[in-house]
């Protein structure tokens, strides 16, 4: 499903203008962004938490020159679904027959 298939479902479900609901989508990854990049953490109960993960620092190849290059530690986004999230995905019925 695309941002565009989100924004059109939930004008149909709410009867909102799809305009407002695209601004609205738009804010929304737009806070999450933000708080990230400020080092805070994002958690919506029941759904699950947009946090940062530190990854080591570490060294890479580069093959075409045959050189050795180092990426420094970093952080990078992560989401975690929440517990009750996972479950409803487990118990789904249209997810089981994709199996």
């Amino acid at each position: 499903m695309t941002k565009a298939e989100v924004i059109n479902e939930i004008a149909e479900r709410t009867g909102i203008e799809k305009n407002d609901v695209q601004q609205t989508v738009e804010s929304f990854f737009k806070v999450v962004k933000s708080s990230l990049a400020t080092g805070e953490n994002v958690y919506f109960r029941g759904f699950g938490s947009f946090t940062l993960k530190k990854r080591a620092r570490k060294i890479a190849r580069n093959i075409s020159k045959n050189t050795q290059i180092t990426i420094p530690e970093h952080f990078i986004p992560k989401f975690k679904p929440a517990k009750t999230f996972v479950d409803k995905i487990k118990k789904s019925e249209e997810v089981k027959r994709l199996l």
